[in-house]
Order: structure tokens, then sequence, then C-alpha cells
């Protein structure tokens, strides 16, 4: 019977150091872990836009007259150097006969005023007239040079309106606007017509008050058109300094980088601009992270402690926080399974 009790005992003994030792090699539980990243805000925003020339011109005469031909149409596409339309010139023609007699005159009364300064000179020279006489007929030829040299340029300025009784495109594009009609006087510099360069395209779009500020810090802008199916990139060129006074939006022009070639004026288009910029004092966590909807799993000197967060924005499977900082080793699984001051291990 004695035998059988300290067999009991050697057994007790045994299963206790076996279960105590079995208890001293359980490590801390692996946890996995991340460092908390910055927030990157990123803002996409979709406007309808309009396909518009940079360059837009509005021509005029610059002389007065009435219409007397139209050769274009509204649409129509022209050609540096074309003739657009024409006023009357009879005028210009009487003025520029006008001046030219002006000028023969001129030349006469010259030739005159010299051919007597000549004569006199050389009677001054043989002490026949006084030098009084002579400064008179000098005096005389001078006016007279000066007078055809003012006729000349007379009949320079007269020329010059002639030709401006044609209305000439200055630059390749397409005629947008039509103000004028055959038969209507015009004076000098009323808007006639409007060219629109085609050498250049862009898209003009309005944005509300509420995104001006950001429209300043985009970095790309996505041009799709609807009639070509085609998507082009594009930047911000110009934006309106001042808001248009009835919509009380901006104006805002994209240039385009690589316009296809079939893109025509008019055309609508969406335009979608993207904007990014850094978050305070926000940081982007998985949605695993998440302990009790405003708390996370810090990890310091290989143990657990928990910190409240505030819960800013969710998205997707992450979340967007504030009240960590970015050398925080935040546990992003397994969170409901610790507890204030366990000791982990982490990967």
């Amino acid at each position: 019977m004695k035998k059988y009790v300290i067999l009991y005992i050697v057994v007790i003994l045994m299963l206790s150091g076996c279960g105590a030792e079995k208890i001293e090699k359980n490590p801390p539980p692996l946890v996995k872990t991340i460092l908390a990243s910055k927030s990157v805000k990123k803002d996409e925003n979709i406007f309808s836009g309009v396909v518009k020339g940079r360059y837009e011109t509005n021509l005029a005469f610059q002389t007065s007259g009435r219409i007397l031909k139209r050769n274009v149409e509204k649409g129509n596409f022209v050609y540096a150097g074309d003739i657009l339309m024409t006023i009357d010139d009879k005028d210009a023609v009487q003025a520029l006969r006008n001046g030219e007699a002006q000028v023969e005159q001129a030349k006469l009364q010259m030739n005159l005023a010299k051919t007597n300064f000549e004569r006199y000179s050389e009677l001054y020279k043989e002490n026949a007239i006084a030098a009084a006489t002579l400064d008179q007929y000098r005096t005389n030829y001078e006016n007279s040079v000066a007078a055809y040299k003012s006729a000349l340029a007379q009949s320079e300025q007269i020329k010059n309106n002639l030709s401006y009784t044609n209305l000439t495109a200055n630059a390749n594009g397409i005629i947008s606007e039509i103000n004028a009609e055959v038969g209507q006087v015009v004076s000098a510099g009323q808007k006639i017509l409007t060219l629109i360069q085609t050498n250049e395209l862009e898209i003009e779009i309005d944005v509300p008050e509420n995104y001006y500020s950001e429209i300043f810090i985009v970095k790309t802008a996505e041009v799709t058109f609807w009639a070509i199916d085609e998507k082009v990139e594009g930047r911000v060129r110009e934006i309106s300094p001042m808001a248009d006074a009835t919509a009380r939006t901006y104006h805002v022009k994209i240039s385009l980088l690589n316009p296809p070639s079939n893109i025509q004026l008019g055309m609508t288009a969406e335009v979608r601009l993207s904007s990014t910029k850094n978050e305070t004092n926000a940081y982007i966590l998985p949605i695993s992270a998440i302990y009790e909807k405003n708390s996370v799993w810090v990890v310091k000197n290989g143990k657990v402690e928990l910190k409240n967060v505030k819960v800013k924005n969710f998205e997707g499977n992450e979340v967007l926080v504030e009240g960590i900082s970015g050398n925080d080793k935040i546990v992003t699984a397994g969170v409901h399974k610790l507890r204030e001051g366990q000791e982990v291990r982490t990967e």
C-alpha cells in the first residue's frame, strides 16, 4: 500500500512538471501590424465643356463705307489674306485722285521755286541783288519742298485708305460670327466678323465658387469627347479672376496636349479634373484595424495599448482616422482577441 502511494505522488509531480513546462513554453501571440501612412486626398470633379479656339479675333474695317460684297458664310474656313468683305471705294478712289493731283501741283511749285532760287543765286554772285532778296527765294524753295513732301504723305495715306476697303483674314480659321450685311453702312472699327483660329483648340468650362480654390492645385485634366469617343490629356491654362455676373461661375480654359485631328469647334466634352493634397493629421488604415468603432491597438515595447482615434471617412476596405502618428505600429488582425498590456510578437 505504501508503495502505491509513493508511485501516485511521483506521477502527480511528473504531470505538474510537464504542465508548468508547457505553460512556460507558450509564446506571446503573433500579431500583424503596419505603420500608419499619411493620407493623400484625391479630389475628382467632372465638368461639361465646349471646344473653342484659343485665339479669337474680331475683324473690322479701318475706314467707313457701305458694304458692297460679302464673300463668306458663317462656318466657312478661310485662309490668311483672303478677302472676306468689300465696301464701296468710290470716295476712296476720288480722294486718291485728288491726292495725286495735289502731289503734282506741289511738285510744280517746288520745281518753280527751285528754278527761281537758282537764278537769283547767280544774280547774287554778280552783286545784282541784295542778300535779303536771295533769302526770300531760298525760303520759298524750302517751303515748296516741305509742301511737296506733305502732299506725298497724304497721298500714301489715301492709298492705304483705299486698301482698307477690303476686309481680309489675318490668319487661317473659321468664321464664327457675322454682324453686318451687304448694303449696310459701317464705320471704322465696327465689329463685322469673328474669326476663330483653328491652329490651337482648347476646352472652356465653368466651375462653381466652392471649387475655385481647388482649381489652382489641379494636376491633370482628362478630356473625353462624346462625339468621337476619345480621351485626351489636358492642362489648366487660364482661370478667370472674376465670376460671371449671372451664373456666378468662373471660366476655366483647358489646353489640349495632343488633340485628335477630327475634333471640331463647338463639340461638347467631359472634363475630369483631379487634384491631390496631404491631409494634415489624417492617416489611412485597413478597416480591420478598428476596435470598437473608435479605437486601435498600438504595439509599444512588445505590448499592446489601446488608443482612441477619430474616424473621418470610410473608403472601401480602408478608413481615414486622426489621433495617431506615422511611427505607430497598428495591429490589423485579431484586434478583438487582445487585452490591454498584453505581450505580443510582431511579424
